[in-house]
């Protein structure tokens, strides 16, 4: 691998006109230059293309119809001529100017896997604090039994490495990629970095059920049935308690 990796980044979008100016700036106004920056769009209707169409340092655009958010997602991991992937999507920001410089200094030798830790902002950009789940000084794929504690949007795989999205899955597919792909990595760095701000909300009540069913269908899948239905039991509980306290998922 060169001595200084390019980051592929990919960001999705549909529909996304009044966050995906924030997104691009985020990440073309990088000090580290060596970075792939993908967009792929759903075909949007709204003026999504038009603001895109105002930044330079966009490497390439693909805007044309999918049949959903993984589907899309796996066109940009196709596309990807990166030494690593990092899924940044509309409305979600790298934390700083220099992130991307930060985490390449902080690299020793080849890792597969680097994460970091996720800033939650709201829809006027103030910073309402870490996530619930915090990432582990060592990540490995039984880390997730917890959950998705490191945010996806904190999360670079080694472009060989990384698997395309199950498209089986809607809504909670990134959970199912993490695991698949951290089983397979056999160096894993912690940055000990906050590496994005995402973008709180987006979700309807619906959706967020739907998304823990199918997650626990996915981790039953890799942990196990009984083991899992503890662990969600342990979890519905302390998510009980985390929104009796922050009124926030």
């Amino acid at each position: 691998m060169r001595h200084s990796p390019l980051i592929s980044i990919i960001t999705v979008v549909f529909n996304g006109e009044n966050e995906i100016g924030r997104t691009i700036e985020s990440i073309v106004g990088q000090s580290y230059k060596g970075i792939e920056y993908i967009i792929i769009d759903g075909n949007s209707n709204d003026l999504t293309l038009e603001v895109i169409g105002r930044y330079e340092g966009v490497d390439l655009l693909i805007s044309e119809p999918d049949t959903g958010l993984y589907d899309a997602m796996n066109k940009g991991l196709k596309a990807a001529t990166g030494d690593y992937v990092w899924f940044l999507n509309s409305g979600d920001q790298l934390f700083s100017h220099d992130t991307v410089e930060k985490i390449v200094g902080g690299l020793e030798g080849r890792p597969d896997i680097i994460y970091g830790g996720t800033m939650i902002i709201d829809e006027n950009q103030n910073e309402i604090g870490d996530r619930r789940l915090k990432p582990p000084d060592r990540l490995t794929w039984k880390s997730f039994r917890q959950g998705m504690v490191v945010c996806h949007q904190s999360l670079l795989v080694r472009k060989e490495l990384a698997p395309e999205y199950n498209l089986d899955y809607r809504l909670s597919g990134d959970i199912d990629w993490a695991i698949r792909a951290s089983k397979k990595a056999s160096l894993i760095h912690n940055t000990n970095l906050i590496l994005s701000r995402f973008l709180e909300g987006g979700m309807t009540e619906h959706n967020i059920k739907d998304g823990l069913k199918e997650r626990f269908r996915i981790m039953t899948r890799y942990y196990g049935f009984i083991p899992t239905v503890l662990r969600h039991f342990l979890f519905g509980i302390r998510l009980s308690n985390y929104y009796l306290k922050h009124r926030r998922i």
